[in-house]
């Protein structure tokens, strides 16, 4: 879910300036045993949005996530929600909870997890309905352009599936002071099918089962295709100095094939394109 975790292109840049240093740094401990580390980060996100779907709020979030890598490649987290709009000032919106793994190695990045989101019954964020999320990623790398791939399952009243493809080009730099500044400008693609939205309504009780019977057969059919959900523009700036982190990702997007009810605004998605960043400061103790 695009507004806890960091976006795709972020989680591939924090990959590269943090993973990449402890794998060149390592190549003659390879068989000494690490211990678990705890980090904590402060995340806020400007614009809320699902594959550039919105609430009618548009709003903007803060979560806290602690976590916990129990080895360099397994690792669980988890992070309280807080929604601040024009009606809500820092409400507690919901939480989730993640497992996953990850291996960074000079050439590949694979990714595994596994996501249980538990929001408020009240939450009109549009991911709300999710009951739980799970998807692989992996990364190929080499000096001139990055090519990404990922997958994933989202549980509502039905699953959805979704796919992302993407392109960007590193540029990594080692200062004196042993800190790296990484920019990474890519280009992304989301696809997937949407019955989560089907989900959203009936959760809200707002939608589908009064439909007149033409519409809410046009919008049944609609939600079970797999198609385009939104192209994005990106750049990731990492700073990574000894236990510190700092990560800006300003992002524009723009969503595709939203669903629309004839005469019924209210039913329909609500998206359009849209600037927002999100922004990090990370520590690991």
């Amino acid at each position: 879910m695009k507004i806890l975790k960091l976006s795709f292109p972020a989680f591939l840049c924090f990959c590269l300036a943090q993973g990449l240093n402890a794998q060149e740094s390592s190549t003659d401990t390879t068989k000494k045993k690490t211990k678990p580390q705890f980090k904590l980060s402060l995340n806020y996100n400007t614009g809320l949005n699902y594959y550039g779907r919105t609430d009618s709020l548009k709003s903007s979030g803060f979560f806290p996530l602690a976590e916990l890598w129990i080895t360099p490649k397994i690792y669980v987290n988890a992070a309280p929600i807080f929604v601040n709009n024009a009606v809500q000032k820092f409400e507690y919106a919901g939480s989730v909870a993640t497992v996953g793994y990850q291996n960074v190695t000079k050439k590949w990045i694979t990714g595994l997890y596994v996501s249980k989101p538990i929001y408020k019954e009240s939450s009109e964020l549009v991911q709300s309905a999710l009951k739980a999320q799970s998807g692989a990623n992996v990364s190929f790398l080499n000096k001139f352009i990055n090519l990404n791939i990922g997958a994933d399952v989202k549980f509502s009243d039905k699953t959805d599936f979704g796919a992302t493809g993407g392109l960007d080009h590193l540029i990594r730099i080692e200062n004196k002071d042993n800190s790296v500044l990484v920019f990474d400008p890519g280009v992304y693609i989301y696809g997937g099918s949407q019955n989560f939205q089907r989900s959203y309504y009936k959760k809200n009780n707002t939608g589908f089962l009064n439909f007149p019977a033409g519409n809410g057969q046009l919008v049944t059919e609609e939600v079970s295709n797999f198609s385009i959900l939104a192209y994005e523009l990106t750049m990731p700036v990492v700073y990574a100095k000894k236990s510190w982190m700092f990560v800006a990702t300003p992002s524009y997007i723009m969503p595709q094939n939203l669903l629309d009810v004839p005469n019924r605004p209210d039913l329909s998605e609500r998206g359009e394109n849209m600037f927002y960043a999100t922004l990090t400061t990370k520590y690991t103790f």
